[in-house]
């Protein structure tokens, strides 16, 4: 498979991936904001390995993927059905942090921000 078609295939599977997240009901997934970070899927469409980050910290992401694992055949019927694959690919979830991290850069950016304009005013 040419790497156009396998770029085209990894985000037609994010993509919906992020519809079904919305509609699962499981409270652990439900209830909390996570987002889907990166999706890999290997060369043959066997494996798909999926990262998901939360903005409540890693510990609410890990929760998460625990609900996730718990219904990836429903999530992997759900993406057969919306897709036209040939073969669906198993889902694996892995929990990162990456929302937080980019979160906490963003706040010390900001905080910097403030003492510069604060320097400028006392000069």
């Amino acid at each position: 498979m040419g790497s156009h078609r396998m770029g085209r295939t990894t985000e037609d599977i994010k993509r919906e991936l992020t519809a079904v997240l919305r509609e699962l009901k499981d409270p652990r997934v439900a209830n909390s904001m996570i987002s889907i970070v990166r999706v890999e899927v290997s060369n043959d469409l066997s494996y798909c390995k999926v990262y998901i980050s939360a903005m409540e910290g890693i510990d609410k992401a890990k929760e998460a993927v625990k609900g996730l694992k718990s219904a990836s055949g429903f999530i992997r019927h759900e993406i057969g059905a919306r897709l036209s694959l040939r073969h669906v690919p198993a889902m694996q979830f892995e929990a990162t942090d990456s929302i937080e991290y980019s979160a906490n850069i963003s706040r010390m950016l900001n905080e910097l921000d403030i003492k510069d304009e604060g320097d400028e005013q006392s000069e």
